[in-house]
């Protein structure tokens, strides 16, 4: 069981990955984040109710690692409920480093299987409603046990 520890200037969300039914998406994050590439950028886009979105390098919602992966809809765990980490992209197949966070099931439940849900906030969910604009990622850490 592959999880990690986002570590920001609000507090730390502690993650479980959706390793069966997301994969390569899960193999994905945990990349990057082993490389640093998440150290230091920010929740570029927050939408109170809805989403927090980060992991943009150039903190714009417009850059990502320098290529794309394949989104991974069919699993059994693509819903978007509170909590829940998903890949953001400009279109099919076209994610790479940016996911967001979401709010509440309420607001995010048209996103279902239309984007990749890779794990799950077991821990630290008030974080994500005291995420702001502009709030930095310190870092991000894997546990594998």
């Amino acid at each position: 069981m592959k999880k990690a520890e986002i570590h920001t200037e609000k507090g730390v969300m502690k993650v479980s990955f959706y390793e069966k039914d997301a994969p390569n998406t899960v193999d994905n994050f945990i990349k990057l984040a082993k490389k640093g590439f998440y150290d230091g950028l920010t929740f570029h886009r927050v939408i109170p109710n809805f989403v927090i979105q980060g992991g943009c390098p150039k903190g714009t919602g417009s850059g990502g690692p320098g290529y794309t992966i394949n989104c991974e809809l069919d699993g059994a765990n693509q819903f978007h409920d509170r909590g829940v980490l998903s890949m953001a992209h400009a279109g099919r197949n076209t994610g790479g480093s940016q996911f967001f966070i979401c709010h509440s099931r309420e607001n995010t439940a048209h996103l279902d299987r239309q984007h990749t849900c890779f794990g799950k906030v077991y821990e630290g969910l008030d974080v994500i409603d005291a995420i702001r604009g502009g709030d930095e990622i310190e870092k991000i850490v894997i546990i594998e046990e």
